[in-house]
C-alpha cells in the first residue's frame, strides 16, 4: 500500500471531527482536498474507510483498523522529527480534554496537584463537548478526557474502539439564583416554584435536553437568555436576569450575588464525573493524571 502521512492525518482528523467539512477547517485544507485525500486513502487500501451518514461521517471497521495503525505511524514520525531537530522533550506529555463544567474546578486543582507530585509530567488541555472529546480520544489526539453523564448513566455509545471509563465523583444538580429577590435567604425551592422562572440555558444538540433548565420541570420552561459560557450564565444570574442549573461542585467558584438552591418535590439529579481513555494498559503519566483528577474531583 502506498499511503502518505497526509492521508493518515486526514483520516485521523475526520475521525475526530465527524465530517469532511470540519476536518478541512481544522487542517487548513479545502473540503475538496480532504475529499481527495480520503478517496486516495480508500483507493490505496482497497477498502471502504468512511461511512457517510445523515449526522456526519463515521469510520467503518476497516477505517478503525487504519486509524489504529495511523496512531503508531504518525507518533513515530513525530518522534523522528523531534530527534532530528534536537527537540526531544524532557517531560512526559499528557493531552487532557474536559467538558466546561469540569474545567473550572477540577482542572486547576488537578494541575496544581501534578505540579507538586509529578513535575516531570506536562499536561496540555482543551475544552469540548462530550461527543467532541470522545471523537478526539478515538482519533488519538487526546490521551484522557474528563466527562460527565446524567442518569441512567448508560455507555456513551457503541462505537469502537471501546473506552475505559473510571467514575471519580458524583455531584448533585442545583439551581443557581440571585442572592436577592424571590429566593433571597433560602436554601431550597420546590420544583413547582420554578415553572414560571426566567431560565438561562445552553442550546442543546440533537435529542439532548436543554442544558440549564431543571430536567424534571413540570411545564414548559421560559428561556429568556441563551448562553454556553458558564461565566456568562452565572453573571446573568448575579445580575438578577434569571436562574440556571449548576452542578453543586461549582459552588467554590460562584460569583458574588449567586447562591445555590436544592430542588424539592422532584427526584435528585445526579451528575457523574468520569475520566475516559482508550482501553488498554495506560502509561504511568496517564495513570498519574487520572489519579490527580480523581483526588480533586
Amino acid at each position: 500500500m502506498d499511503i502518505s502521512s497526509a492521508g493518515l492525518r486526514v483520516l485521523r482528523q475526520i475521525a475526530e471531527s465527524g465530517s469532511f467539512t470540519a476536518a478541512a477547517a481544522r487542517l487548513g485544507y479545502t473540503q475538496s482536498a480532504v475529499s481527495r485525500q480520503a478517496a486516495a486513502l480508500e483507493h490505496s487500501t482497497g477498502a471502504t474507510l468512511f461511512e457517510r451518514r445523515p449526522d456526519g461521517v463515521r469510520l467503518t471497521p476497516a477505517g478503525l483498523t487504519m486509524l489504529r495503525h495511523a496512531h503508531t505511524v504518525l507518533a513515530s514520525l513525530a518522534a523522528a522529527e523531534r530527534e532530528l531537530t534536537g527537540t526531544v522533550p524532557r517531560t512526559e506529555l499528557v493531552r487532557l480534554g474536559t467538558v466546561p463544567s469540569a474545567g473550572s474546578v477540577i482542572l486547576p486543582a488537578a494541575l496544581a496537584h501534578l505540579a507538586e507530585a509529578d513535575p516531570q509530567i506536562t499536561v496540555t488541555t482543551r475544552e469540548g463537548t462530550t461527543p467532541t472529546l470522545i471523537r478526539a480520544l478515538r482519533a488519538g489526539s487526546l490521551d484522557l478526557a474528563v466527562l460527565t453523564s446524567r442518569p441512567p448513566h448508560r455507555p456513551y455509545d457503541s462505537e469502537l474502539p471501546r473506552l475505559h471509563l473510571e467514575t471519580v465523583a458524583d455531584t448533585e444538580l442545583a439551581v443557581a439564583v440571585p442572592s436577592t429577590g424571590e429566593f433571597a435567604g433560602r436554601t431550597t425551592a420546590h420544583v413547582d416554584e420554578l415553572v414560571d422562572a426566567a431560565w438561562i440555558a445552553t442550546p442543546s444538540a440533537n435529542s439532548e435536553p436543554l442544558l440549564g433548565v431543571w430536567p424534571g420541570l413540570p411545564g414548559r420552561p421560559r428561556v429568556v437568555h441563551s448562553a454556553r459560557d458558564w461565566l456568562t450564565k452565572l453573571q446573568l444570574v448575579a445580575g438578577g436576569f434569571g436562574v440556571t442549573t449548576v452542578p453543586s461542585r461549582l459552588s467554590p467558584v460562584l460569583p458574588p450575588g449567586v447562591r445555590l438552591l436544592r430542588v424539592e418535590g422532584a427526584p435528585p439529579e445526579i451528575r457523574r464525573v468520569l475520566v475516559a481513555r482508550l482501553s488498554g494498559h495506560p502509561t504511568p503519566a496517564i495513570t498519574a493524571v487520572t489519579r490527580a483528577v480523581a483526588s480533586t474531583a
